[in-house]
């Protein structure tokens, strides 16, 4: 039997996906989490096999539970269930270890399928997720990605100079370099272009 968590702030959907996840004869649901924080405990708790995440849920994301999974050595495997074909989530996703990326339009069929490709060892991943990441790879270098993230956090460029130990002029080249990558006009153009790709946390 394969134990299963689902992790979904939306009740409909998170009963739903239980209800169709009981139908099965070789997955059981072993819990349910509204939020982040609680599906990370019912993991270390109840130890499953899988987790399915939603990527947005509050307290603590899809993404920050699997992380920190990956970082606490835990024996689950984490599948993200998501409605954004976003190529910043998905590389984070990988990043962070997880088994699975599917979009929520997945047939329940398809959920169970993944469900037991990740249980065997395998990965499980939309073809549309795929498709986003190898048509929209993320320009941006570490740097100019994490300078952005400071300036959507609402530092100036002098504390985020400060942070990063670089000069002032440093940290506005790799500004302007961002802004001209993403092909925006303003750094608020530009953290709004990276946001909507997911390439910003």
């Amino acid at each position: 039997m394969i134990r299963v968590i689902i992790g979904e702030d939306q009740k409909l959907l998170r009963v739903a996906l239980v209800t169709l996840l009981s139908l099965e004869d070789d997955i059981e649901v072993v819990g349910q989490a509204e939020n982040g924080e609680i599906a990370l405990e019912l993991i270390r708790t109840e130890q499953p096999d899988i987790a399915i995440l939603d990527i947005e849920m509050p307290l603590k994301t899809g993404l920050d539970v699997a992380e920190a999974v990956n970082n606490l050595g835990l024996t689950c495997k984490v599948i993200i269930l998501t409605t954004f074909a976003r190529p910043g989530y998905f590389e984070r996703g990988m990043a962070s270890g997880i088994r699975g990326y599917l979009l929520k339009e997945s047939t329940s069929d398809q959920l169970a399928d993944a469900i037991r490709q990740v249980y065997t060892g395998s990965r499980a991943i939309s073809p549309e997720l795929s498709l986003a990441v190898w048509d929209n790879p993320c320009p941006l270098s570490p740097r100019e990605r994490e300078v952005l993230q400071f300036a959507a956090q609402g530092m100036t460029l002098q504390d985020i100079a400060a942070a990063l130990f670089l000069s002032h002029g440093t940290v506005r080249n790799y500004m302007s370099e961002a802004i001209s990558r993403l092909g925006a006009h303003t750094r608020i153009e530009a953290i709004t272009i990276a946001r909507d790709k997911g390439w910003l946390e």
